[in-house]
């Protein structure tokens, strides 16, 4: 289990936040002050340090120069955890040395990114420490070799790749939803599975002639991580780990969608129209309360159903109580009574 120090002089904001990487499966020693956590820092030697900027005795800027003088911590990973949301103060923290920089407010899923991927970059500067320059030897440490690459932006809608297209690329998702669809020979699209954040995607096959089975398209606005099949054959050649791990979690993925989408085919027109609605609020959003954006036709084309039957269930849903549609958004208010229908 991964240690981790949070140096934090508001009660609450500590309390929380431990409470949160707890419950995220990490280690977690707080400090109510800089000096304290300067000490803590020394006499733990964590994982990972998360440290506010305003604080008594020491402020987060002091705490890092400290702790980049002492041989034993100036390694350990420094994300800044601030209100302080001026350029000039974010500037100055990464000037320090900072590994990152989060404002206050922030959201839970920004923390726990940017401690997975300062964490996982440690992994990767260890490898090539202790395996002769082999950098990349597990999952967590491909992902994040992934997000050393240039971002490739798409919009909602736009094709990635075509099926029948030479396969060259495999891709990772850094932000919003990609769906994978195929047309029957009437032209009815037939969407496959989704991808969200995290998620790998493209052909694993390295036949020189291999080709993309499918399409995959854009679901909203989405940047993508790309690496060239040549890059990752040579990859998973040196790497067995990676190469099983990647398997096996794209095995699963497609496992659960497929799944997932045997039960919506043969399920009663609401329990389909129900279980999809889910199905996208899970890609999506974790939260399944919040809102989703996301055509009519999209939804039509996972239930399997025409988009005039699709749009009368929806109007039955809303009625009920179950949903709320605002233009192409669609937002759950009763998740658990979806979940029940028959």
């Amino acid at each position: 289990m991964k240690k981790i120090l949070l140096i934090e002089d508001d009660v609450t904001v500590r309390e929380n936040t431990a409470e949160l990487l707890e419950l995220s499966n990490y280690e977690v020693v707080t400090a109510p002050d800089g000096r304290k956590g300067v000490d803590k820092a020394k006499e733990e030697i964590p994982d990972i340090i998360v440290c506010d900027i305003m604080m008594p005795e020491l402020d987060g800027y002091d705490v890092l120069t400290r702790l980049s003088e002492d041989s034993q911590t100036k390694g350990i990973p420094f994300i800044f955890l601030s209100a302080k949301t001026e350029h000039k103060d974010v500037r100055r923290g990464m000037d320090l040395g900072a590994d990152d920089y989060l404002t206050k407010p922030f959201e839970e899923e920004d923390l726990l990114s940017a401690i997975e991927s300062r964490l996982a970059k440690v992994e990767i500067l260890q490898a090539q420490e202790n395996n002769n320059g082999e950098a990349v030897q597990n999952l967590s440490a491909f992902r994040e070799m992934m997000r050393n690459r240039d971002q490739i932006s798409f919009k909602a809608g736009e094709n990635i790749y075509e099926e029948g297209k030479s396969s060259l690329h495999f891709y990772m998702v850094e932000r919003g939803v990609v769906k994978a669809h195929k047309y029957d020979s009437r032209g009815k699209e037939m969407i496959t599975e989704l991808y969200k954040e995290g998620d790998f995607f493209g052909n694993l096959s390295f036949n020189k002639n291999s080709a993309y089975g499918e399409y995959a398209t854009a679901l909203e606005d989405s940047v993508l991580y790309v690496v060239s099949k040549d890059e990752l054959r040579e990859i998973l050649k040196s790497n067995s780990n990676i190469s099983m791990e990647l398997l096996q979690e794209m095995g699963d993925h497609l496992m659960g969608v497929k799944e997932q989408l045997m039960e919506i085919a043969y399920a009663s027109v609401r329990r389909k129209t129900a279980r999809t609605i889910l199905l996208f609020a899970h890609k999506i959003k974790k939260n399944p309360l919040h809102s989703i954006r996301i055509s009519r036709a999209d939804l039509a084309g996972v239930a399997g159903i025409a988009s005039e039957t699709l749009i009368r269930t929806l109007s039955d849903f809303k009625k009920e109580g179950l949903i709320e549609i605002e233009g192409r958004n669609v937002k759950l208010l009763d998740a658990e009574k979806l979940e029940a229908i028959s």
